[in-house]
């Protein structure tokens, strides 16, 4: 066999073996990865590399220390989840730099992180002011998580007491100019729907790169000519603005009947119909 087919076929076999085997065991980013485990990464990189063109190296040769390389990290990952001795000795702990609000100057000089490194991560996480700062710790995987101080923390609805509509994930019906039946479905639509709908804003299937179905039901598309602008979804406006006409319209009636009994059944619809906007408002708002 010539040499060069030789060094094509060794580099597409290895290829394959590595891809094998990356795919199987490496389920995370390599940033992600254990110093011990991006050592592995790379030791089997280069005897793969060293395997396809290096011809004095019988093939077996290679294929062996693949293995007992593949052999060894599938056994650490064995180790690491049942143990967590071997999965502390692995990956380390989380080191505090910031506690109770205070600097910990000593694990950052451990941990070799400047003052100027520290105030980078910190604006990684959009903060800019290390006194609002409660706790943050350095992960084994070299990323700054950060717990702000309780009068810092962002207000959210559950703080506030406001009930908010329950989040869905947004699903996919067209991609690049295709119908997707599957998201569709998932929603209980069809085809037949998604038509309507886009025939209301004046757009054809094919013109369509991408379309999404919200959690709240509503269509919202960007066509491949960027030119063009699409209307924005608004029925859950016009049903708020529809539903705050009744109200307005019932309590009309009732200041303006003089039959007592008429004007409770207004009062009480008008309640009724206040109470209706009121549970909608989280969808409508």
């Amino acid at each position: 066999m010539p040499g060069w087919l030789e060094v094509v076929a060794r580099s597409i076999g290895i290829i394959i073996i590595l891809f094998a085997f990356f795919k199987g065991f490496i389920r995370k980013p390599i940033g992600e990865c254990s110093a011990f485990e991006y050592g592995i990464v790379a030791g089997m990189s280069v005897i793969g590399a060293i395997g396809a063109f290096s011809l004095q190296s019988p093939i077996g040769l290679v294929l062996t220390a693949l293995f007992v390389w593949g052999l060894l990290a599938i056994g650490l990952a064995f180790a690491v989840e049942k143990s967590a001795k071997v999965r502390t000795f692995i990956y380390g702990r989380g080191i505090p730099l910031i506690k109770d609000g205070k600097i910990l100057e000593d694990n950052m000089t451990k941990q070799h992180v400047t003052s100027d490194e520290l105030l980078r991560r910190l604006r990684s996480k959009d903060v800019f002011q290390t006194a609002d700062v409660e706790f943050a710790v350095l992960e084994s995987n070299g990323e700054l998580n950060v717990l702000l101080k309780s009068d810092k923390q962002p207000i959210s609805p559950s703080a506030l007491q406001i009930k908010v509509a329950q989040t869905k994930q947004p699903e996919t019906v067209i991609k690049d100019g295709e119908i997707l039946d599957e998201p569709l479905a998932t929603r209980g639509l069809n085809r037949e729907w998604l038509e309507t709908e886009l025939s209301k804003i004046d757009v054809s299937v094919e013109n369509v790169f991408l379309a999404q179905v919200d959690k709240d039901g509503q269509l919202t598309v960007d066509l491949f000519d960027d030119q063009l602008t699409v209307p924005q979804p608004t029925e859950l406006a016009l049903l708020s603005a529809s539903l705050k006409k009744v109200q307005a319209d019932l309590s009309l009636f009732a200041l303006d009947t003089e039959n007592m009994r008429s004007r409770e059944r207004y009062e009480w619809c008008e309640k009724e119909v206040t109470e209706l906007i009121n549970d909608l408002k989280p969808y409508t708002s």
